[in-house]
């Protein structure tokens, strides 16, 4: 409506200045002197009045805006003014003034209540720019630091120089852990930077946790499992050793005394040596149960190249064919993009494949509708492959147990294909997942850094 009325009132004096100029030129051609100055004064003082109206007006404008950009709110038009057009405009920007306090006081509340959850945040968070400056740190970050203010991230070389050397080469979406000692205790740290850009500017935002309970926990637990399996294969293999020995120990002594060996008969003789044969094949079957142990201990380092992912897959495909003759499409390769490359040991994650591939077709075998696929891929920056299955699948108490060290649900093998396949895959710098839904599918993932 303002601006409706400002527009009609320009319009008059547009047309009212119009009609002076026009009376000036036919006072002229008439020789009307007295006329024509009248005219030119009128000319001069509506042209005056014009420009005052569109300058108060803009001066209004300009005082508006310039207040809004200072955040100041105080800043009223009086609206009790004769000229109506002045007064719808002064009420609309009073109006505008009004709302924009409104949504500012909104975002102040809304600012101060996220500061308030950053700062009782049981992680660190800080933000820093690409000089270094520290934007923000949450007091979390300061106490678990125990450096207090941070402007800067050179002073986290005062707390330690390789956080600082850390820090500094951090870049966006990168995972770090790292061990902080100081005279008190040791901190584990997980670190996690994500990009941002705020008013153009390029910002890191960097997450620190202190993850020593959950290792703690995790190390117990692991502890507890490796033990329960250990203990569970160790008493399976020792207690026939036992009560054989018992067994033939009681051949040979009687009320405390030792058997005269006239006295011993052939049944007697022949199950000694039938007892110190299965004593043999248990101590046997215990060696070979100690030395899955250590080649677990001892995977080697990868020796690490660029290898083409289709090449890889294409080898695994050929190594599978053979246990695949009675259902030839029950296994499929897809590699997307084709061109996909991978920087790995490829002896060892060969390995892993056929390893998982050869559960995978174990898992689906009898099963008409039975298929395996094997999918390398990227997203994003992550580069993956798969080996997908829709056999039974994993029963979920069992889902937790699959990678501890001879842990096994089959008749044979010792239990330390998945824990070997999981620690190359660690020292890939990369991780080894599953994820089962029973009579479905069941997908184990290796994910590279």
């Amino acid at each position: 409506m303002a601006s409706r009325n400002f527009y009609i009132q320009l319009i008059f004096n547009v047309l009212l200045i119009a009609l002076t100029a026009l009376l000036m030129a036919w006072s002229v051609v008439q020789e009307w002197y007295f006329t024509f100055g009248i005219s030119l004064v009128l000319l001069v003082s509506q042209v005056y009045a014009l420009i005052r109206f569109v300058n108060r007006t803009n001066r209004k404008i300009a005082y508006f805006f310039d207040a809004i950009r200072n955040e100041d709110f105080t800043l009223r038009f009086p609206e009790r003014v004769n000229i109506k057009s002045f007064k719808e405009l002064n009420q609309s920007l009073n109006r505008v003034n009004g709302l924009i306090q409104e949504v500012h006081l909104q975002l102040q509340i809304r600012e101060q209540y996220y500061q308030e959850i950053l700062k009782q945040a049981s992680i660190g968070i800080m933000t820093f720019n690409e000089k270094g400056h520290i934007l923000f740190s949450n007091p979390t970050l300061e106490n678990l630091l125990n450096y207090k203010p941070l402007n800067h991230i050179k002073q986290l070389a005062q707390i330690d120089e390789n956080l600082y050397e850390v820090i500094k080469a951090f870049k966006p979406f990168e995972r770090r852990l790292f061990q902080l000692s100081n005279e008190r205790e040791q901190y584990q740290l997980a670190l996690k930077s994500t990009p941002l850009n705020l008013d153009g500017q390029s910002l890191l935002l960097v997450v620190v946790q202190d993850i020593r309970q959950e290792l703690d926990e995790k190390e117990t637990e692991s502890w507890v499992r490796l033990i329960r399996v250990l203990t569970h294969e160790i008493m399976n293999t020792i207690t026939p050793i036992a009560s054989i020995s018992d067994s033939i120990s009681k051949y040979y002594r009687k009320g405390g005394q030792m058997v005269a060996l006239e006295d011993l008969d052939q049944t007697q003789i022949k199950n000694t040596l039938k007892g110190l044969e299965v004593i043999k094949e248990q101590g046997g079957n215990l060696m070979e149960f100690v030395q899955s142990y250590r080649s677990l201990l001892n995977v080697p380092e990868p020796n690490r190249a660029i290898v083409r992912a289709m090449d890889l897959l294409e080898k695994i495909n050929v190594l599978m064919a053979s246990r695949t003759e009675d259902s030839p499409g029950s296994f499929k390769i897809i590699c997307e993009p084709s061109e996909l490359e991978l920087f790995i040991d490829e002896k060892q994650i060969s390995q892993v494949l056929i390893n998982l591939c050869k559960n995978a077709l174990q898992s689906v075998k009898g099963n008409t509708d039975g298929k395996v696929l094997l999918i390398a891929g990227q997203e994003e920056k992550t580069k993956f492959i798969e080996v997908v299955d829709n056999g039974p699948g994993i029963p979920p108490d069992l889902i937790d147990e699959i990678f501890v060290p001879f842990f096994t649900t089959k008749s044979e093998g010792t239990g330390i294909g998945l824990s070997l396949s999981k620690r190359v895959m660690q020292l890939h710098g990369g991780s080894l997942k599953v994820l089962s839904v029973p009579n479905q599918k069941t997908v184990f993932r290796l994910t590279f850094a």
